[in-house]
């Protein structure tokens, strides 16, 4: 079949509103007799419910907000001492390969009071008691030997939400 062998396609032009009683669509032009709808300037969301209490408003609300930043994990010096034995390092990995924490993606944060072990931490975070008892424990062990270790304690948060960075101008 060819293109200029196609039949016209005939359409009805539309009917005219507003245009007289015997056009079949004057006076009320076909909008029914009265109400909401037949109203100039009717245009309603299609959550409108007539003025009833949207569905929206009678569902129950979630409470409180979720964070966007992952709580760290937290681990007790006791569990920590207990696979560890004096001067080992204690970061993220080791605590992994010994099955204290599951996964290293989140920060973890060691609590407790008492330290009896001289360990040293890296990519943990301490809490403040913790880390005065570690302090403590440097300086006594400064002062027998010479070689002092460094305090690393920066932790690795991983942020729920990724944040683009804006490129430079």
């Amino acid at each position: 079949m060819q293109l200029n062998s196609l039949s016209k396609i005939v359409t009805k032009p539309a009917k005219r509103l507003g245009r007289g009683l015997s056009s079949g669509k004057g006076k009320t032009s076909g909008r029914g007799t009265k109400g909401q709808k037949s109203r100039s300037g009717y245009n309603l969301p299609r959550r409108f419910e007539g003025g009833q209490t949207a569905l929206i408003a009678r569902l129950p609300k979630a409470k409180g907000f979720r964070a966007r930043m992952l709580k760290p994990q937290t681990v007790d010096i006791t569990r920590v001492e207990a696979k560890f034995n004096a001067n080992d390092l204690v970061n993220l990995k080791t605590l992994k390969e010994k099955g204290i924490i599951r996964s290293t993606n989140v920060a973890v944060k060691i609590v407790g009071l008492n330290l009896t072990k001289n360990l040293k931490f890296n990519d943990v975070v301490l809490t403040k008691k913790l880390l005065a008892a570690y302090k403590s424990k440097l300086a006594q062990s400064s002062t027998k030997t010479e070689t002092k270790p460094e305090i690393k304690t920066t932790p690795k948060i991983k942020s729920t939400k990724t944040v683009k960075s804006k490129p430079e101008a």
